[in-house]
């Protein structure tokens, strides 16, 4: 399997694994583990961001977007704190890919297709080993699973994929979108909006993609009052 080829490794991971496990290795109550290792795995997204500068932030910008729905949906502050650091590692197994299949404008054949499918396994088998992000490898290993159970790559469907994970799906394809056309982020935000509920009931969870919606409307009623 290409992954066990040395040369087709993409440097930057032998760099997020040295961090991750000295993350591992803290020894912090867990209050300010939490904290520090929020912090910390925040810093090791600009690794992702050097090997994968067409999606640079990214990372940062989904695990605001999953934050803020796991809010709405009532999530603990334990699992809050797992959905956001699966949100800024969701896809560091992008970097176990050969080259030309890290570039998500390049043109895949379907053998090659199906290797890019694999990253949400390898990103969570190159996660798990560190204890602070077993949790979190979960949420990767299922994050392009559809609520249907046509996604990938194990085909499971509606509450049999994690939670975590069905939050990080929406998050992950809300920031993703491109609205070209849009004149700010209010506009490409409404519209972003309206293409998840379309897919939802199919590709996402309609209760998550319910509250994207409830989270975007607090947020634009917050800006619209500090605006007075």
């Amino acid at each position: 399997m290409y992954i066990k080829s040395p040369n087709r490794i993409h440097p930057g991971v032998l760099s997020i694994q040295r961090k991750l496990e000295k993350i591992d290795r803290l020894q912090l109550p867990i209050t300010s583990r939490r904290d520090v290792e929020r912090i910390l795995v925040r810093q090791v997204t600009k690794e992702l961001d050097r090997a994968l500068p067409w999606q640079a932030g990214h990372g940062r910008r989904t695990a605001t977007i999953a934050l803020a729905v796991g809010r709405e949906i009532g999530l603990s502050s334990d699992d809050l704190h797992h959905l956001t650091l699966a949100a800024y590692l969701h896809d560091v197994g992008l970097l176990m890919l050969p080259p030309g299949l890290m570039d998500s404008t390049a043109f895949l054949e379907p053998d090659t297709y199906v290797a890019v499918q694999n990253h949400c396994r390898i990103g969570a088998a190159l996660l798990e080993p560190y204890t602070f992000l077993q949790k979190a490898a979960i949420f990767v290993a299922y994050h392009h699973e559809r609520w249907d159970g046509t996604g990938y790559p194990y085909g499971i469907r509606g509450p049999f994929i994690p939670l975590g994970a069905r939050i990080l799906s929406v998050a992950d394809a809300f920031d993703a979108i491109q609205v070209p056309e849009a004149t700010d982020n209010t506009l490409r935000d409404l519209i972003a909006s309206r293409i998840l509920h379309v897919a939802a009931g199919t590709q996402f969870d309609p209760t998550i993609v319910a509250a994207l919606t409830r989270s975007l409307e607090h947020r634009k009623t917050d800006a619209d009052c500090s605006g007075m």
